[in-house]
């Protein structure tokens, strides 16, 4: 070695040297730190290896090898940088060629291929015969739910007497594989053995393998529960026993709402549209309202705008304004549009009386509800209304609330269209899965109603503030069925902030509680016990808030207070808990991957437990307590900050948490060695109780939202035409209700402040608006409306959110769930949170926490990175 470091000494390999710094000062600044990275690379790759190495054949420094180092602005770490990354380079990352060497690893994972194959081989043919069965099974299912005489049986009495007798048989066998007791080695054996089937069974496509995840998942959580119930309360502690079986009833709580869950969503109906009669005489009239009460005038427009040119006959719609906030502009406005104006006396019974009221004034066969946000799109009722006519039963059509500006949550914590929202697993499921049951429920806007039932339940219900769900709840107790349209065929407007969200939520939770005790599903006439179980699912969930703090506090009574509350050792709460969770999740994964991601409900079920935990609590003991309130829609957010009021209450449990780490730490150590397995069992739940916190409190940093028109991203083909009279084809990116971003081709450029029209297409004609560029930047510009007449503005709005096919391909684009993906994302969200907390606290912590941020950034640069490695 001594002797290579003396050779690059000779004169001849110094002129190479400097020759080479020469080279590269012309590219590169000729700065200390910058000649000093070079020489270094020059005495490194000399004494450690030949200049040939990596494809150099000369002194050329290969800068590849170093995508960690600017060299044209070297910065003072980069010396560290560079013998970093060298010793990676040389000593992890290898020369890769086109064709690589068979390993023995390489044959193993082929041998294991070839045997899952083999493996897999009669579970395929197994399940080409399942799909014949499966698409019968569909097929009953689907002929069963939309039959006009939904009450008569299907089967005769030999055929309800075998169903008696299997369901018995079933119950009786399903209870002694739930209660047998186990060893903790036969239960380890049975867990696996469990979980190797739900893992081979969630690879299966269809129904009939979700339906086996199941029937495994209900077998691994009524274990769990029977175990809990007889053998975990600590009897010789009363305060362990009291919070034991606090723990237990929580627990109680959300197995029910998972085997509620389960029987709802078994089988979701994906009901398909029917055609409307050829003759035109033979539809309906509508009476088109939308309700209005403190919303701006601009948010109200385009939702008249597209109602105006929806496609149903002229002279059998009537659309009306419903202005609970007796505003003169409204009125103006449903004047100068052509549209009915309702302005009544009184405020009484909030939405639900305004709409009362029009009912009175109006005469319609149906009466179709869109909120004053939600757009509906040209082909609504032909869509929707063709199931009136083919089922006379048919009360209620609801169609999806689908949303196109982000929630808080999205918005927030920026996974807009990257993560499904918390109401599309609703929409796109629950409601799904009631469909089947008969048990579909009126979501108070985006809905057609047949207008006698629901002069015969009175109308609108006015005694709860859930008023949409509990009218049709009576609607069903009469007889009447409901259906469900999974298509989106309208868009509106999310919440704004945080305090707006929770707030809606607040009313549906209350609602919903009243609900039970007034008109308690489990009790009264008229209902299915199928339609039982699905309204009461509706209505427990929202009763989540209290259990869902009883988790998030229960693991620091051991930690703190040094109480058992599950009596039980650390193995045994292993063995029990975690199958019960892991088959849960999977299970849940399966049904509703494409709507919710794991995880991400609980993240969404913590931010609002405190908060619907007292209205809940209160309605259940004084239903009539509580008010309507509006949630404000099309606000602005001026300014980015962190909302300290609404997270108040999660940082205080954040605060519980860590203090009980802090214990358990210290216990790990310092406490008796007989306890370390329980202390690390609670040290996991309370890490993981962290977790969900810290996505909690990052949704509580209300993002800036300045934009007063939403934009949708699409990518619809468009033209423009020039003042000159010429056409230019394009590609529209987005568009609001205050003009366009487009692409424009390579051969076009269109300056700032043109003024062009902007041709749209709709139904086979073209409109064209003028507008102007307001900016121009890579062959996109952005385009705003110019003053438009009434006409254009209604073309306007059918020629981009009205379009029946704006929306279709949003559910479309999320990608189905990954447990351990979603996991990773959600931890990633919680450490975000966490240092959102630290960045908008008090000066001195912000100092703190900054200096500490770019300690840490300095230190995660000097990471070496992958080079590129080229060969010559």
């Amino acid at each position: 070695m001594f002797s290579w470091l003396s050779l690059f000494f000779q004169p001849y390999l110094f002129r190479q040297f400097r020759e080479q710094l020469n080279f590269y000062a012309g590219e590169y600044p000729a700065s200390k730190f910058g000649k000093l990275i070079l020489s270094l690379w020059f005495v490194f790759s000399f004494i450690v290896f030949k200049p040939s190495v990596f494809g150099v054949k000369s002194w050329k420094i290969p800068y590849f090898l170093f995508p960690n180092i600017d060299l044209a602005r070297p910065g003072f770490l980069d010396p560290i940088r560079f013998l970093i990354q060298a010793v990676w380079v040389v000593l992890v990352q290898q020369n890769r060629s086109d064709k690589k060497p068979i390993s023995v690893l390489a044959i193993i994972v082929w041998l294991l291929s070839k045997i899952k194959d083999v493996f897999y081989l009669p579970l395929n043919l197994f399940m080409k015969w399942t799909h014949w069965l499966e698409k019968k099974a569909e097929d009953m299912a689907y002929a069963t739910s939309v039959k006009v005489n939904h009450g008569a049986s299907i089967k005769g009495k030999m055929g309800f007497t075998v169903n008696v007798v299997l369901v018995a048989f079933t119950v009786a066998l399903a209870v002694f594989c739930f209660t047998v007791p186990f060893s903790l080695m036969a239960q380890a054996f049975f867990i696996a053995v469990l979980w190797a089937m739900s893992m081979m069974f969630r690879k299966i496509v269809g129904r009939f393998a979700t339906m086996l995840m199941i029937v495994l998942s209900v077998t691994v959580s009524c274990r769990y529960l029977w175990w809990r119930m007889t053998s975990t309360l600590n009897y010789d502690d009363p305060l362990a026993l009291f919070l034991g079986v606090i723990l237990l009833i929580a627990e109680s709580y959300s197995w029910l709402v998972l085997m509620l869950g389960y029987f709802q969503n078994i089988w979701p109906l994906n009901r398909k549209p029917v055609a409307m009669p050829d003759n035109e005489e033979e539809w309906p009239t509508i009476d088109l309202m939308i309700p209005t009460y403190n919303e701006d005038l601009d948010v109200v427009r385009a939702t008249v705008y597209a109602a105006l040119g929806v496609d149903w006959p002229s002279d059998k719609i009537n659309i009306f304004i419903l202005d609970d906030g007796k505003r003169d502009s409204f009125r103006d406005f449903a004047k100068e549009a052509g549209v009915g104006y309702i302005r009544r006396p009184l405020n009484n019974h909030a939405k639900a009386g305004n709409i009362n009221y029009a009912l009175k004034q109006t005469s319609g066969e149906f009466v179709a509800i869109f909120d004053c946000d939600h757009i509906p799109t040209r082909a609504f009722f032909q869509i929707s209304m063709g199931w009136f006519i083919k089922d006379p039963k048919l009360a209620m059509i609801q169609t999806p609330h689908h949303f196109f500006s982000p929630d808080p949550f999205e918005r927030n914590l920026s996974n807009f269209r990257d993560v499904p929202n918390e109401g599309n697993l609703f929409y796109g499921l629950i409601q799904d899965g009631n469909d089947l049951w008969d048990s579909t429920f009126f979501c108070g806007s985006c809905a057609v109603i047949r207008r006698e039932p629901l002069e015969a339940v009175g109308g609108i219900a006015v005694e709860t503030v859930t008023e949409d769900a509990h009218t049709s709840l009576r609607m069903h107790r009469l007889g009447y069925r409901s259906a469900y349209l999974r298509k989106p065929l309208s868009a509106g407007l999310a919440t704004e902030t945080l305090s707006a969200h929770i707030g809606q939520r607040i009313r549906w939770a209350r609602g919903m509680a009243q609900i039970f005790r007034v008109d308690n599903p489990f009790t009264g006439k008229g209902l299915k016990w199928q339609q039982r179980l699905c309204y009461a699912n509706a209505m427990l969930h929202f009763l989540s808030g209290i259990p869902r703090i009883i988790y998030l506090l229960a693991p620091l009574a051991f930690l703190l207070l040094h109480t058992y509350i599950i009596f039980a050792p650390a193995l045994a709460i292993i063995l029990y808990v975690l199958p019960h969770m892991v088959h849960s999740s999977m299970t849940n994964s399966r049904m509703q991957g494409s709507y919710r991601h794991s995880f991400w409900g609980e993240v969404y079920e913590t931010v609002l437990s405190w908060y619907i935990a007292r209205p809940t609590t209160v309605a259940l003991f004084a239903p009539h307590k509580g008010t309507f309130n509006v949630t404000a829609k099309g606000g602005l957010i001026e300014e980015e900050h962190y909302d300290w009021g609404i997270s108040t209450p999660y940082l205080a449990l954040v605060f519980l948490n860590v203090l009980g780490v802090a214990f358990g730490v210290y216990r790990l150590f310092y406490g008796p060695s007989d306890e370390i397995g329980s202390v690390v069992v609670n040290l996991f739940w309370v890490f993981y109780n962290l977790l969900i916190l810290g996505g909690a409190v990052a949704v509580a940093e209300e993002a800036k939202q300045v934009r007063k028109n939403h934009r949708v991203s699409v990518s619809i083909p468009m033209s423009l035409r020039l003042k000159s009279g010429h056409m230019i084809c394009c590609e529209m990116k987005d568009f609001s209700l205050g003009g366009v971003r487009v692409e424009l081709p390579e051969s076009a450029n269109i300056e700032f402040g043109h003024q062009l029209g902007v041709v749209l297409q709709r139904g086979g004609q073209s409109y064209v608006f003028p507008m102007q560029v307001v900016y121009s930047q890579d062959k996109v510009i952005g385009l705003k409306l110019m003053d438009l007449d009434t006409q254009q503005q209604i073309d306007y709005v059918q020629c981009t959110f009205a379009r029946a096919d704006t929306w279709a391909q949003w559910q479309s684009d999320y990608k189905t769930d990954k447990p351990l993906l979603s996991m990773y994302r959600v931890l990633q969200i919680g450490a975000e949170g966490y240092r959102r907390i630290l960045f908008n606290g008090p000066i001195y912590i912000r100092a703190f926490s900054k200096a500490v941020a770019e300690v840490w950034r300095v230190i995660y640069s000097l990471k070496p990175q992958n080079a590129q490695l080229k060969s010559e």
